[in-house]
């Protein structure tokens, strides 16, 4: 038998190799304000929960739920939300066999970016 000479080399792309790219990024960004969404929502059914509790509980939910700290997971959760239905109407239109070249794809991606912020700010000031 011959002898098998084995090559050192990594199992799979190592970030010495692999450069991420804005498609990769806004994907893994789908899957963790989809997830990262279950947050405010834990958050707002709580608050609810509270209020059909007791007024001494609904005091402590609403301190948490008014203060800094519920202000910022409701707005990720705000800006979550946005991204995450922008993300949904790209992939539709990858569904439809459009915008597949790697130039239209980077641009979708980047208007996702920039059009989640926006669309975030605009619900703050409207809200």
């Amino acid at each position: 038998m011959a002898e098998v000479k084995r090559v050192e080399r990594p199992l799979s792309p190592h970030l010495q190799i692999y450069r991420p790219q804005l498609t990769s990024f806004t994907s893994i960004l789908t899957r963790i304000t989809g997830n990262a969404l279950i947050v405010g929502v834990l958050l707002a059914v709580w608050w609810l929960l509270a209020a059909a509790t007791s007024p001494a509980y609904f005091e402590l939910a609403n301190a948490v739920a008014t203060s800094w700290f519920g202000d910022l997971i409701f707005t990720l959760s705000a800006w979550a939300l946005w991204y995450h239905y922008l993300a949904g109407l790209r992939h539709l239109y990858f569904d439809a066999g459009k915008g597949l070249d790697i130039e239209t794809a980077e641009k979708l991606g980047m208007g996702m970016i920039v059009g989640s912020v926006v669309l975030t700010i605009i619900t703050l000031i409207l809200v």
